[in-house]
This record gives structure tokens, C-alpha cells and sequence, in this order.
């Protein structure tokens, strides 16, 4: 099909959108570009807002994803910040803002991302009850925490962890409450859980396991302390709530797009509308390497499938089989991780040395997951054996006099 002069809409101006924005640009398209973002800001990356940038060590300069002294008009992209999307007209093709202007497209990406889930208790809508999203909720966060010098982060996942980490390297006194699972426990397993809780712990961060939030005390419509169901009571006037996110996939729905724990999509990104694709937070597909759905939730999938996704809507691309990646940055403690499954049989940890490891999660014997802390330079070995499922004795897994390297299955 001969797209010359057709107008791409990409609804979701976060690191996916703008990434798919400038790859249809370098990869030649000519037609008219919008792309459409709810937040006042040009898009820039969010995995900052929970690690640098809430420390107060970048400026929103240094996040964006464009240099400031150059706009997105010198790519010939219509940014179009502060707009939301109302809905999708598949009919028409064309997508309704909220003030009623419709905008029609010849080819769509939906890449708009996810949204905090909120903690539904008593007292959750009062001031000071923080959520982490957007830049300037990162904003809120580092203020409210140089103001009072206390808080209280509810939710043991990334967001929770690292959101503890930068607060008490600010200086601030931080009780991390992770609620009825320990810290980190779901996405790793308990011997990898365990070295963050004790990071923290060393660090100064009071980890709660165990106990629920039950209700949030307020006066004078701000928060006075925070109730948990062992019946404790965290004196503070400042909560920060990091328990997931959701996908948004309202717009895709009504549209009548099929969903299945986000935007169901193809391994081309393609959804079950032959002219719109979606990435990003909402995308799920079939993983090959995993013979499993997977939702494309880390920045790592942000960076690389928009420019498949934009590859894919001009017709170029190629089926994306990336491994799943994510990263995290608490202390002084760096991690990569490859894979990751939600189920595993094991879990092998090698001590490099103090300080220092590589995780490895195994499924049926063959390995379907591996982590680095605080080791550099071993990307490709850690990703392959993920991809290619290796069986490796445990023994050898922990065995740190055996290089990464060779745990590799020769071709």
C-alpha cells in the first residue's frame, strides 16, 4: 500500500509515541505526524522520576527525550501536549479530543501508557497522599519530602522500593510498607527479595512486612498518620502510594479493540483493527521465547517497540522477540534483569562478591530469567541464555569461578 501522504495518528506522547514519532521520520515517511500527549510536558523519560530526578539531581532538561533547543516541529511532528482523547471512531478513522474536534487518520498508535492505582481506604483522597506517574508528581514527592523529612511509602514493588531509596538518601526518615507480601517478593522470589530488604534495612529504611494499610488519619483535611492491620499507627503527613499500575486501555475498549489485560496485539504490534497498533504499557502479545502472553510494561520495551511498532506501520518491520528487560537503581546497588517470568521452580543465586550477584531463575530446568547486581559487562550472555531457555546444572549457575560466558549453549 502506498502510504505517501497519509496521516499517522499517535495517541500516547510518553517514551513509546515519541520514539515511534521520530523512527517514521528517520525511516522516511512524509505524511502529516501528530502526536497527541494529556500531560502539559514535551515527552521526555519517566524511569528518572523515581531514581535522579526525584533526588533532585537531574533537571527536567536532562529527561527529555528531545533536547530543548530542538523542537519537535524541526521533525515535522505536530505535538499536540495537554490533549486528551476522548475516543476512537473506527468507522470514521478518526479519534475525538475532549473539547469535540476530531482528527482523522489513516494509521493509529495507541500508546497511552498506564496509570497508578490508587489505595482505596478511609483517607486516601487527603492532602498529602502522593501517587508517581508524571513529572510533576515527582516534583510533589521531592518537595513534600524536604519539607517533612518523613514519610511513608506504601507498596513493596519497583516503585515503592525505589521511591524509599531516594527518600532516604535525601535524608528523610522513610518506613517502606510493603503489605502482606515482603518486599519484592512476587516479581523475584524470596533470595532475591531478601538481598533488597536487607539493603534497605542497612540503609535505614523501617521495612514493614506483613500488615496491610487499613486507613489513613487526617486533620484539617491532611494526613496525621497512616494505620496498618497489625494495629501500628506511622505517625506522618506524608504518603507516597506505589501499588501497580493499570493499563489505559478505556478508549481501545470502547472502541471495540480486543483486550485481554491491555490492547491485544500481534508480534507486529498490530491490533485486531488492520489500521491501528498499539506499544507500550497497554500492548500484550505472545511472547516466543516465553510460548506466553507478556504485557510490555519496562522502559526497555518503551525504547524498542515504538520504533517497531512505527517500523511495523510502514509496513518495513519484523516481528519483535526483544527478551523482556528491566533495570533499577536503589543505593548503591545497580540491577539488570532478562526474562523475569511470573512462575519459576528455582532460583540460583551466585555471589560474585559482597556486594555483587547474578540471579538466575530456572522453569522445568531450563532458565527463564537472569539478574546482574552490581556486575558489568556481561549483557549478552545473561540475555542469550534467557532466549534460548538453557539448561544449566545449578551447580554451575553458582559456581562463580565458571565465566557467564560459558554457560552459554554453543550453536
Amino acid at each position: 500500500m502506498d502510504i505517501r501522504g497519509q496521516t499517522f495518528v499517535i495517541v500516547g506522547a510518553g517514551m513509546a509515541g515519541a520514539r515511534a514519532a521520530i523512527t517514521l521520520r528517520k525511516e522516511g515517511f512524509d505524511g502529516r505526524l501528530l502526536l497527541i500527549g494529556s500531560e502539559p510536558d514535551a515527552p521526555y523519560e519517566r524511569p528518572p522520576l523515581s531514581k535522579g530526578y526525584l533526588r533532585g539531581e537531574q533537571e527536567p532538561d536532562e529527561i527529555a527525550i528531545r533536547p530543548k533547543d530542538q523542537d519537535w516541529q524541526d521533525i515535522g511532528v505536530e505535538l499536540r501536549s495537554g490533549t486528551t482523547v476522548d475516543r476512537l471512531d473506527r468507522a470514521a478513522r478518526s479519534v475525538v479530543l475532549a473539547d469535540g474536534i476530531r482528527i482523522d487518520y489513516d494509521r493509529l498508535l495507541l500508546a497511552t501508557g498506564s496509570e497508578p492505582r490508587h489505595l482505596e481506604v478511609p483517607g486516601s483522597d487527603l492532602e498529602g497522599v502522593l501517587l508517581l506517574r508524571t513529572r510533576h508528581d515527582a516534583d510533589r514527592i521531592q518537595e513534600a519530602i524536604r519539607e517533612h523529612g518523613r514519610i511513608v511509602v506504601v507498596g513493596g514493588g519497583w516503585i515503592g522500593a525505589e521511591v524509599a531509596a531516594c527518600a532516604r538518601q535525601m535524608g528523610a526518615g522513610v518506613t517502606l510498607l510493603t503489605g502482606r507480601s515482603p518486599m519484592l517478593r512476587t516479581p523475584l522470589g524470596a533470595e532475591v527479595a531478601a538481598i533488597y530488604a536487607d539493603l534497605h534495612r542497612a540503609r535505614g529504611v523501617d521495612v514493614q512486612q506483613g500488615a496491610t494499610t487499613t486507613a489513613i488519619d487526617g486533620d484539617a483535611g491532611r494526613v496525621t498518620a497512616i494505620r496498618t492491620s497489625d494495629g501500628r499507627r506511622h505517625v506522618t503527613q506524608v504518603v507516597v502510594v506505589g501499588i501497580g499500575a493499570t493499563p489505559r486501555t478505556r478508549v481501545a475498549a470502547e472502541a471495540g479493540l480486543t483486550i485481554d489485560g491491555g490492547v491485544r496485539v500481534d508480534a507486529m504490534f498490530r491490533t485486531s483493527d488492520p489500521g491501528i497498533w498499539a506499544v507500550g504499557d497497554i500492548a500484550v502479545m505472545r511472547h516466543p521465547t516465553f510460548g506466553r502472553d507478556v504485557r510490555l510494561d519496562h522502559w526497555a520495551a518503551a525504547w524498542f517497540g515504538g520504533p517497531a511498532a512505527a517500523r511495523s506501520m510502514l509496513d518495513t518491520g519484523t516481528p519483535y522477540e526483544r527478551v523482556p528487560y528491566l533495570y533499577s537503581d536503589q543505593f548503591d546497588l545497580s540491577m539488570e534483569a532478562w526474562g523475569v517470568p511470573p512462575t519459576w521452580d528455582r532460583v540460583v543465586v551466585r555471589e560474585v562478591e559482597p556486594g555483587a550477584f547474578v540471579a538466575f531463575w530456572l522453569a522445568a530446568g531450563g532458565i527463564v530469567g537472569t539478574m546482574l547486581g552490581n556486575v558489568p559487562d556481561v549483557r549478552k550472555p545473561l540475555e542469550a541464555l534467557v532466549r534460548t531457555r538453557a539448561v544449566v546444572a545449578p551447580e554451575r549457575l553458582a559456581d562463580a569461578s565458571v565465566p557467564l560466558s560459558e554457560l552459554v549453549p554453543q550453536s
